[in-house]
Formats: structure tokens, C-alpha cells, sequence
């Protein structure tokens, strides 16, 4: 089977329904910043002024402590503010994470990466479990678990 690059993919789904929507010309594979809830509205709509429509951008911008503070200037935030939005667009970025994951971890109390990364594995495990318990939803595999433990972990210096 051949493969596409991004820009062939972008250029055959403009305006469809297929399998890969696009907004602003941008493959969304990426979380969307609407799904951080550590961000207010203005600054969702500033983000999204300055073309930061996913995590990914997101991600990529404020990959320094000069891209944040410029980034933060940009918005009308303060750097602990971008920290904090990275930390949760770190974790939304997991493999198999999505909505449902992201709601779960909310009802385990583990807002984004640092929050993971401040427990073991065992302990994230419980707290993922009593959350789940809690929202009636199944536990996720002790492998996926110990997947985004993991890679939290490979994260840990972003």
C-alpha cells in the first residue's frame, strides 16, 4: 500500500468527510487546546488567533523558556500559566489517550504530566482504577497504564 505525506493528505481532504478532518489546513490528529481545562476561553480564542489550534502547536511553541515567555506575552498569560497548559497538552498526548482518558484522569486527579510523574507506578495505577470506579467506566489494561507511565517518564525533560 502507498503512503501519503502530510501535505497530499491535507490537499485530498480539504472540504471532505473522510478520514482525516482538517482545519485551517492542519491534519487534526492532535488534541485540540479546547480539550485543556486548565486554560481559560480568552486565551483559547488568543491561542487560536495566533494559529495554536492543537496541542501539537502548542507543544511546539512553547518548547522553550523564550518561546513560553514570548508565547505567554503573545496571549496576556504568565509563563506558570503556559507551564501548566503544557503539562496537561504533554499528557492529552499519549498514545491511546483521547476524551474518555483525559475525563478519567480528571476524576483521578491527575491534571497532566507532573501529576504522573509524581507517583508509581502502583500508585497511578490505584488512582486511575479509583477514578474509574468512580465515573462506572472500565479500568484501562495494566498495560496501557503502565504505557502512559512510561512514557511520562521519556517526557519527563519536556
Amino acid at each position: 500500500m502507498a503512503t501519503r505525506n502530510a501535505a497530499a493528505i491535507v490537499a485530498a481532504d480539504r472540504g471532505s468527510t473522510g478520514a482525516h478532518p482538517v482545519a485551517h489546513g492542519i491534519i487534526l490528529r492532535m488534541p485540540p487546546i479546547h480539550e485543556l481545562t486548565r486554560i481559560e476561553p480568552a486565551h483559547i480564542e488568543r491561542l487560536d488567533h495566533q494559529g495554536i489550534f492543537t496541542t501539537g502547536l502548542l507543544l511546539e511553541v512553547s518548547e522553550t523558556p523564550t518561546r513560553r515567555q514570548t508565547l505567554a506575552d503573545q496571549v496576556g498569560a504568565d509563563t506558570t500559566d503556559v507551564l501548566m497548559w503544557r503539562d496537561e497538552a504533554l499528557m492529552l498526548n499519549l498514545a491511546g489517550f483521547g476524551p474518555p482518558e483525559h475525563q478519567l484522569m480528571i476524576q483521578a486527579g491527575v491534571e497532566g504530566l507532573r501529576d504522573i510523574l509524581s507517583l508509581d507506578l502502583d500508585a497511578f495505577g490505584r488512582r486511575v482504577r479509583r477514578g474509574a470506579g468512580d465515573l462506572g467506566v472500565d479500568v484501562p489494561s495494566d498495560l496501557t497504564l503502565e504505557g502512559w507511565w512510561d512514557q511520562a517518564r521519556t517526557l519527563e525533560d519536556e
